[in-house]
């Protein structure tokens, strides 16, 4: 996850670089469409074609939608927000994961969890609305509704890893994204420059790795002990927009983001302490 994290940093920078010349869809088309090839190859070098066929095709088509709202909102997010500051509102996404396993999987979230959550959806709040002359800007909403997305989207690829492949879930949801944002660009299509073709390749291999990585890491552990992970990416994003762009975070955000990262980590220790208090069944004596 760790590195999955670093990838996944990488290709953001690159998107956020392409959409001071396309569209937000038309970067969205170009991760997806860039990063099949790559998977491909990983497919052709490893001859894993047999458990290439989802098995539970609604689910991958759920999770497809669900991800190009999330790109598309998150690139809007970050062509208008700083690096970091996108990546301090998108963090909420551990504490949203958490409370819909709740919610929705029926998980046992308890009192003190519950209280984590809500401290790091305030600690997203100062992040959107700091102080009397800032008003919530439609780039923060749509880094927390990307953060929602993702957030659904980790559930359902908990199910997935269930019956499908790691490759068939990241191949599936490449091809939806690409073909879904590909059609709603369409329209307003930029034609590539040939200068841009680096930064394409590197977006797509970032995306493939990164995609490759973080569904075999839910695969090898629960959601709630995954996800945390995500908050490397704050330093990752600090530290592109110092190098790249010159920007240094604000305290404000850095105050925010502290919050929702110290929630974050309430809950890995909450949920260490919860399984340590689970009684274990005894040895049976059968043969």
């Amino acid at each position: 996850m760790l590195a999955a994290v670093a990838a996944f940093a990488v290709m953001d920078a690159v998107m956020k670089q392409l959409t001071q010349t396309y569209p937000p869809l038309q970067v969205s088309c170009l991760r997806g469409l860039a990063s099949v090839p790559f998977f491909l190859l990983g497919i052709a070098i490893t001859r894993q074609w047999r458990g290439l066929w989802p098995v539970r095709w609604p689910e991958h088509l759920v999770r497809g939608v669900l991800a190009i709202l999330m790109l598309w909102s998150f690139i809007y997010a970050v062509s208008k927000l700083p690096l970091s500051a996108a990546y301090g509102i998108f963090l909420c996404a551990p504490l949203l994961i958490t409370a819909l396993s709740a919610l929705v999987l029926h998980e046992r979230v308890g009192f003190h969890r519950w209280l984590a959550i809500a401290c790091g959806l305030i600690g997203v709040v100062i992040i959107l609305n700091p102080d009397r002359k800032d008003m919530i800007t439609l780039a923060g909403l749509a880094a927390f509704g990307s953060a929602f997305c993702y957030s659904v989207a980790a559930l359902l690829i908990k199910r997935l890893t269930r019956t499908d492949s790691t490759l068939s879930i990241g191949l599936s949801f490449m091809v939806i994204v690409a073909v879904g944002t590909g059609i709603a660009a369409l329209p307003k299509w930029v034609p590539l420059l040939q200068a841009h073709w680096p930064l394409i390749l590197a977006l797509g291999a970032a995306g493939a790795i990164g995609q490759y990585l973080v569904i075999y890491a839910f695969r090898c552990a629960p959601a709630s002990v995954v996800a945390p992970f995500d908050y490397t990416a704050l330093l990752w994003g600090i530290s592109l927009d110092w190098i790249l762009w010159s920007v240094i975070p604000s305290a404000r955000m850095l105050s925010g983001a502290s919050i929702v990262i110290a929630s974050g980590l309430y809950l890995i220790y909450r949920a260490r302490e919860d399984s340590r208090n689970v009684p274990q069944p005894l040895p049976s004596s059968g043969v």
